[in-house]
């Protein structure tokens, strides 16, 4: 891959990383019942925005990750442990994001169902699930090809 293709894709990346932050600080300011709160109360009142920040801490890892995978593909290192644990690390990621949004969907069934809508709560977390899934078993496969390549190219070491 040439060297300006992977410094786009992680150009990319970087913008990706710093809209997702500008959403999370910027959203709850203008969502219905927080249009009129102080900074204390949007933040430290609600339970479910922390439990968002916490879960997007893995988000954050993954795309970290993958810069790094995206460096080393530039560097022609593909061929590497390093790389095989990006892409391990990715998987896990995107494997706890799947597990915290399965659990802020439960807490939309149990806790808010009577009180409010949440189809669209719900629409979003079971396309963000999808997502998640897919970046999984992605990087899982990627993951599991990378190594047997690492293998084969270790042992082509040890016999020259």
């Amino acid at each position: 891959m040439k060297r300006s293709s992977t410094i786009f894709l992680q150009v990319v990346i970087v913008l990706i990383g710093i809209g997702a932050l500008a959403l999370m600080l910027w959203e709850p300011h203008i969502e219905g019942r927080n249009v009129h709160a102080t900074l204390f109360e949007i933040y430290f009142k609600d339970p479910f925005l922390a439990y968002a920040y916490l879960a997007s801490v893995a988000f954050f890892v993954a795309l970290y990750q993958a810069f790094k995978l995206l460096g080393y593909i530039g560097q022609n290192k593909v061929f590497t442990l390093n790389s095989v644990r990006a892409l391990r690390t990715i998987k896990y990621c995107a494997i706890s994001l799947v597990g915290f949004i399965v659990v802020a969907e439960a807490y939309l069934f149990i806790a808010v169902r009577g009180d409010d809508d949440i189809a669209g709560g719900v629409a979003i977390g079971l396309v963000m699930i999808f997502l998640s899934a897919v970046i999984a078993t992605a990087a899982a496969v990627f993951e599991r090809l990378l190594q047997s390549a690492v293998d084969i190219k270790s042992e082509n070491d040890l016999t020259v």
